[in-house]
């Protein structure tokens, strides 16, 4: 369902012209994007722009298509295009600010600047920490001096979205005008809402700005269990012994309030209207705020991801398993990827079925393409691309492309995953070295937030269980905090003998029945002792990914060869029966010998149905 970039003069003709096009390509789904390049009579929420929704939705429910309506003009999420601000200016985003003071000085406030405290740090240096407004924006839809040398983008103010009542007049000025001019098709042709990485400062704050407010410290001190007030110099400096502490004390407070403040109202709200909070997070290991939607998401873009080292370390390899861990444990039936924004015109249709690939193996079943332009002409030729649609030199192949994604997530969605490995995360963190490890030896995982231990997670002697899932190996990596409510399920887990603590943990002392493992190949006999294998690579490769699902009484492997090497191995796997291939674009199917070795081309993904 791609991004369909709403960038020019939005004429009916031509706007049925497209969606025509899109179904002739096996497209049959869209996310609605008012976008940078809109005239500027077609403001946000504007009448022409309302017409131009309705024709879209009219024109997609005849044609039995679908369609997300994305919630702001033009992104990050939160502020209705500089509307929220416009209604109130006291709902303009906000942050905090240090001023070091001289000896006697005291702070000079500008308008809309208040004070939070004087603090005297360990040097005899005082500081003052002031809540003022960030200056942030947001992009906005219009460029302004378009043929001109000078032209610029529009860029409207930021909302303060850690403020529930700025988000409480974004709901009404987008949320509650959608449900009014489009609710009848809520539930039916509109399944969703995409909020767009939502930004607490804005985009372009004031440098040096922490998120929060004077307001907000009751809201932070609650979740923190303590006054914060007197500790506020250390989210700048680091002259105390705990001054990491508080900081990072701080920024969980912050990403819990925003959690309440926004992510739970728009959920809510969708849940309560019939359709269901979609798009993504800010962060790519933000499994936390997912909770909220009800088809949790992430975002690959400015070549995050790559093939190479990319694709398995750092914060954004997390990215995929983040969702799809959170549409397992949720209950959701759905979580998607907004993929190929900024990647360039560089792309390659290889590196398109890649990243594709890359996003099925680890669970997702739902597809964003970014994007397809309505219009190329001028600057909007060059704004974040590609067009990985009607403008690129692959749009004449696209309906295989298409077919292959439509069958690979319906291998995802209604399934049962096959996984009994969990790896540990915290609610915006998720560790990406033992998960690389995993990856690259066949042992399938998922992210196990560890609220979750906390709350809806039932431990017995065989494991983990949450959500029909049974975690018999649980895999503690990198986390500088537990939270003391988990400590007696660790201890617990370890007493089992399924727990593992992957390199060094200041916690191994706390937890000492744990499985130390210190090096790959013990990370792995360790995860074996407690799972069975389910799949076995002669000779191992550490290109091969692999997902297994259960569906209808059938087993299905999905393995990628994410690497530009050729792999040739004999797969042993736990699930019996007869097997068969299956191509993902052309659907046929083709027996597998028990004996042979299987051939995986660079970059090739393959499915193998396991029959009863």
């Amino acid at each position: 369902m791609p991004f369909w970039f709403w960038n020019d003069e939005l004429r009916d003709e031509e706007l049925v012209r497209q969606l025509a096009d899109f179904e002739a390509h096996g497209v049959y789904g869209f996310v609605i994007h008012p976008r940078i390049g809109l005239p500027e009579d077609t403001g946000w929420l504007s009448p022409k722009m309302l017409h131009a929704m309705h024709v879209a939705i009219a024109e997609a429910a005849r044609r039995q298509m679908h369609v997300f309506l994305y919630d702001e003009g033009m992104y990050p999420s939160g502020s209705s295009s500089g509307q929220v601000v416009a209604r109130n200016p006291a709902h303009a985003a906000r942050g905090l600010a240090k001023i070091d003071l001289q000896p006697g000085e005291s702070p000079r406030l500008r308008e809309g600047w208040q004070l939070v405290a004087t603090l005297e740090r360990p040097n005899g240096q005082r500081v003052a920490v002031v809540d003022r407004p960030s200056g942030g924006v947001i992009r906005g839809l219009h460029y302004l001096g378009e043929g001109s040398a000078r032209i610029k983008e529009a860029a409207p103010p930021a909302g303060d979205i850690l403020n529930p009542a700025a988000v409480d007049s974004f709901l009404d000025l987008v949320h509650e005008r959608f449900a009014r001019e489009f609710g009848r098709y809520f539930g039916s042709t509109i399944l969703g809402i995409f909020t767009d990485e939502p930004a607490p400062l804005g985009r372009g704050a004031a440098s040096g700005l922490v998120p929060g407010s004077a307001p907000l410290l009751p809201q932070i001190n609650r979740v923190l269990g303590y006054d914060c007030q007197p500790f506020l110099a250390d989210l700048w400096y680091e002259d105390r012994p705990d001054s990491l502490r508080h900081r990072a004390d701080y920024h969980r407070a912050i990403n819990t309030c925003l959690e309440e403040n926004y992510y739970r109202r728009l959920g809510e709200w969708c849940q309560k209207h019939g359709v269901a909070l979609a798009g993504h997070p800010g962060g790519s290991m933000d499994i936390g705020t997912e909770r909220y939607f009800q088809m949790p998401g992430q975002d690959i873009v400015w070549r995050y991801v790559e093939p190479g080292a990319k694709a398995l370390a750092g914060e954004h390899s997390t990215m995929a398993k983040c969702a799809s861990s959170a549409m397992a444990h949720l209950g959701r039936r759905r979580n998607g990827n907004e993929l190929y924004g900024a990647y360039g015109y560089n792309l390659t249709y290889d590196e398109m079925q890649w990243l594709a690939g890359w996003c099925f193996v680890r669970g997702h079943n739902l597809l964003y393409p970014h994007a397809f332009y309505y219009s190329i002409r001028g600057p909007r030729f060059e704004e974040r691309p590609p067009d990985v649609g009607p403008h690129a030199a692959w749009w004449g192949q696209y309906r295989a492309y298409a077919d292959s994604c439509r069958r690979l997530c319906w291998l995802n969605t209604d399934s049962r995953q096959i996984c009994e490995v969990a790896v540990l995360g915290d609610a915006a963190w998720l560790p990406w070295q033992a998960a690389s490890q995993c990856f690259q030896n066949q042992r399938d995982f998922n992210y196990l937030e560890l609220r979750h231990l906390g709350e809806d997670a039932r431990i017995e002697a065989d494991g983990v269980h949450l959500a029909g899932m049974l975690y018999r190996a649980v895999i503690l990596d990198g986390l500088a905090r537990l939270p003391a409510a988990v400590m007696p399920r660790l201890a617990q887990l370890a007493d089992q003998g399924r727990l593992i603590i992957w390199n060094d943990s200041p916690y191994a002392v706390a937890l000492p029945k744990a499985n130390l493992a210190k090096t790959a190949p013990q990370l792995i006999a360790a995860i074996d002792r407690l799972v069975a294998p389910d799949v076995i690579l002669q000779p191992p490769s550490a290109d091969i990914r692999y997902r297994h699902v259960a569906k209808a009484g059938q087993d299905f492997y999905i393995f990628f060869n994410e690497e530009g090497r050729v792999v040739k191995a004999s797969l042993e796997l736990a699930a019996k029966g007869q097997a068969q291939w299956l191509n993902p674009f052309t659907g046929e199917g083709a027996g597998a010998a028990a004996a042979s070795p299987a051939t995986f081309q660079p970059h090739e993904l393959k499915v193998l149905h396991v029959g009863k």
